[in-house]
């Protein structure tokens, strides 16, 4: 029997978001009850809010953009990996315990973030588990074409660009924000589709897991 996992954020005002970006706007432009014909709703947002996928312009001055990101990296088979919840940074090592799967290039990091998120999403949990530099270099010697993350960023709080410039040098897809907190670990199928921004360096996406 086949089963959908939607591994998207849901977005609302007062979500957490990165420090220094604007905080999340939606309120109804008009309204049925006030007499208008319809609803409309205004939505404000930093596109690296909730779920989303980095594009290498993120990054890297030179770097492509949100909507040149190809489909066929963006939809495919995915290996969820359940991180050892006293590990706080994925690097090297912690990788070098995972069994890969052969022949899928898109992995899913399943961590303790999901405990910050338990614990309240009003503010920022700098201390959130993120991939090291070292181990963005083991993803590329093992043919990672997408990374996801259950948090705002790929990249540690004070090490952020590193990680992201191997990465995303690489043209690997970067999607952070996802919750994986109903999906166990192994072999699903990805459907991750970010808004078609034009020039932008990222986009909100929603994103499900498909396992048969």
């Amino acid at each position: 029997m086949t089963k959908i996992f939607d591994i998207s954020l849901t977005m609302h005002p007062g979500m957490v978001v990165w420090p220094g970006d604007p905080a999340i706007q939606m309120y109804r432009l008009t309204k049925i009850e006030d007499g208008d014909n319809c609803n409309v709703t205004f939505l404000s947002t930093a596109v690296h809010a909730g779920t989303h996928v980095d594009a290498p312009y993120h990054f890297l001055a030179d770097g492509t953009t949100i909507e040149t990101l190809p489909l066929d990296v963006l939809v495919g088979p995915a290996q969820v990996v359940q991180i050892p919840e006293d590990v706080s940074v994925i690097d090297r090592k912690v990788l070098e315990n995972i069994e890969f799967i052969p022949g899928v290039p898109r992995i899913l990091f399943k961590t303790r973030n999901m405990k910050i998120r338990e614990a309240g999403d009003r503010q920022f949990d700098p201390t959130f588990v993120a991939v090291s530099d070292d181990a963005a270099t083991l993803l590329l010697e093992n043919g990672i074409q997408l990374v996801g993350v259950d948090y705002l960023s790929v990249a540690p709080f004070n090490n952020s660009r590193r990680t992201h410039e191997i990465l995303l040098g690489a043209k690997v897809v970067l999607l952070e924000g996802i919750n994986l907190d109903a999906v166990d670990p192994g072999l699903y199928t990805l459907y991750c589709l970010p808004l078609k921004l034009a020039g932008s360096d990222g986009a909100p996406a929603r994103t499900i897991l498909v396992q048969d």
